[in-house]
This record gives structure tokens, sequence and C-alpha cells, in this order.
């Protein structure tokens, strides 16, 4: 039995906008350097096992500050990454409805099988996660883990773990918010969601 918490990272110079940050390396507002030092606070006494995150700078700096204050190395792993959102990489929902319209109510529909244009297939994406994931867990077995990654992958990756549609993400999980927990417990192939978007100070 191993426990995930999985964490988005702190808020970008993009989120005010809610522009498109994929695989785009997007450094941290104030605000974000303050929610990651928040979740420091949280690991401090959480009784964590290891700390893993994306090799996006915007997860890992989230990540060092917890794992500085757990006495723990941050180990990284390319696969825990965003999706890449090809030519909605940096724009609004606007922006993307203007440049590409059927395409983005194509993505609105459903996400999963309609990615936006040259973007990643969404069902591939959740499969790498998923499966660094399993490969976290496996190396910790019976811990506690921060993973430290990105809205969309998580929320995807969440479909696939319990067993609901992919396309159903964007309306069952609606919003993660930067640096919340969604907690996930992985005992012999089940899973189940402990908390989800949970405030830090809200929860042990």
């Amino acid at each position: 039995m191993t426990d995930l918490v999985l964490v988005r990272h702190g808020e970008t110079v993009w989120h005010a906008e809610n522009r498109y940050a994929g695989v785009s390396d997007i450094e941290l507002t104030p605000r974000g350097h303050e929610q990651a030092a928040r979740l420091a606070g949280w690991a401090a006494g959480a009784g964590l096992a290891a700390v893993w995150a994306s090799t996006l700078s915007r997860a890992r700096i989230t990540a060092q500050a917890a794992a500085d204050q757990a006495g723990l190395p941050v180990r990284t792993d390319a696969r825990l990454r965003e999706l890449d959102f090809g030519q909605g990489e940096g724009l609004t929902t606007a922006e993307m409805a203007a440049r590409f319209p059927e395409a983005r109510a194509a993505f609105e529909a459903d996400p999963a099988a309609n990615p936006l244009p040259d973007g990643e297939d969404p069902h591939e994406a959740a499969a790498r996660f998923a499966g660094a994931l399993h490969d976290v867990a496996f190396a910790h077995p019976g811990g506690r883990v921060l993973v430290v990654a990105h809205t969309t992958a998580i929320r995807l990756t969440l479909c696939r773990l319990i067993g609901v549609p992919l396309g159903e993400y964007r309306r069952l999980f609606p919003r993660l918010d930067n640096c919340a927990l969604t907690e996930l417990r992985l005992r012999a192939g089940r899973v189940a969601l402990l908390q989800y978007n949970s405030p830090i100070g809200a929860v042990r």
C-alpha cells in the first residue's frame, strides 16, 4: 500500500489570464512561491517518504520547498509533465475559439477524443502519467509520497485510475487549485481516492 499526494504546482504568470501552459516552461508568480511555502509547511509534518516532481520548473520549484522542509531530495520524472497543448500553448480559451473555432468546440465536446491541434493524445498522456505513478508507488511501498505535477495530467489520470471515461475529466474534476492536495491509495492493483482538491490546513 502506498499513498500518493498529487499536487498542482504553484500559480504561474499565465494563471491570471488562464493561458494554457502545457510543456511551456512558465515561471511562478510571487503568489505561486507563497503557495509553495504553505505546501512546504504542510510537508514538514506530513510523514513523507519521498518527493517527486515533473521536470518542468514550475513543478520542480514548488516541490523543492516541500522537500527541503521534509528533509528529502526532489526526484523528477519526465512522464509527470503536463500535456503538450500544441497550437493551444500560451493561448486563452477565447483566443483558441478565434483561431481554430471548430477544433476548440470539438475539444470542449470531448477533450479526450479531440485534443487541441497538434496537441498530445490525452489517452497517451494519461498512460504515461499513470505509469510514472505506479513506478513511484512501487519504489516506496508503505510510504506516503508527494508528487508535484500539473492540472490536466492529474485530472486525466484520475479518470484512468478510477475507471471512468477520460472525456469526462473536465466535468468530473472541473478545477484543481494550485497546491491543493489530492490523495490516492494504491494497494494490490486497486486505487482509492482519499481526498480531492483539499486546501492546505483543512487536512492532515
